[in-house]
């Protein structure tokens, strides 16, 4: 009996995750959800002022880990664009026919940094020193629904230096976490994008460049969801993120245009 009613509670919970997105009915066709990785929040929020004042729609955001909001999507979450951070989540989802043929694009590329908290004193030069033993803690995104802690990982298995520091390591829901948790100096190092450090540079002591040439292909794809009920406007929106003005609100906000 007990089991029985721990699945009925846990499909209870999971439930009322996908209900907390804004539900809307044919009568509410003037608003646009847009679920989006939670890096683009600042550069998406500027966009939707410009998109509001010329279409009079308001624009509904639901900013969480790409893998996350792929999963909303494919339970069903009334959704009518969706903006990862990876092409992986993105590619699931059109391999099962839930985005709209002709309007995925590329429209941003991001780089990992490694940033060190304020009050630390070790020493950091380069993406080597996380095996110094005065490093005792690394927090990324979890590599399982986190794009910046695959693109980690996927860089540390590049450079030999994934399973010499993986007992450091300390998982975080989304990017955003482990900003903070290394900001707070509840991490000794954490791995970012680029873009995180354009709203928050106060709060780092050293920010450490990976070169280039060892760094993971991070494109950010975009696309309208099929089951959106206003795919004309939902259209519109990545046509705007991938304009001229968007643009320029991604490369004020750190990020690269592929």
């Amino acid at each position: 009996i007990y089991k029985k009613y721990y699945w009925f509670f846990a499909f209870t919970i999971f439930t009322l995750q996908i209900l907390s997105i804004p539900a809307r009915g044919l009568a509410e066709q003037s608003e646009l959800l847009v679920s989006a990785a939670i890096s683009l929040k600042d550069a998406f929020e500027e966009m939707a002022n410009h998109f509001e004042k010329q279409y009079a729609v308001k624009i509904n955001f639901n900013f969480g880990a790409s893998g996350t909001l792929q999963k909303q999507i494919e339970y069903g979450a009334p959704v009518d664009v969706y903006a990862s951070a990876a092409e992986k989540q993105m590619d699931i989802l059109e391999s099962k026919s839930l985005i709209l043929e002709g309007t995925r694009k590329n429209f941003a590329r991001n780089v990992m940094i490694i940033i060190q908290s304020k009050s630390s004193e070790m020493p950091l030069n380069s993406i080597y020193d996380l095996t110094n033993p005065e490093i005792k803690t690394v927090a990324i995104g979890n590599p399982n629904t986190v794009p910046a802690g695959y693109y980690a990982r996927e860089l540390l298995e590049t450079l030999g230096l994934w399973h010499r520091i993986q007992p450091k390591l300390i998982y975080a829901q989304n990017v955003q976490h482990v900003f903070v948790y290394t900001g707070r100096g509840e991490a000794d190092v954490g791995f970012v994008y680029q873009s995180d450090i354009y709203k928050d540079k106060e709060k780092l002591l050293k920010t450490i460049y990976i070169p280039l040439d060892s760094q993971p292909s991070i494109l950010y794809p975009i696309a309208v969801v099929r089951n959106s009920l206003v795919p004309d406007l939902a259209t519109r929106f990545v046509e705007l993120v991938t304009s001229e003005t968007g643009k320029r609100i991604l490369v004020k906000s750190g990020f690269e245009i592929p």
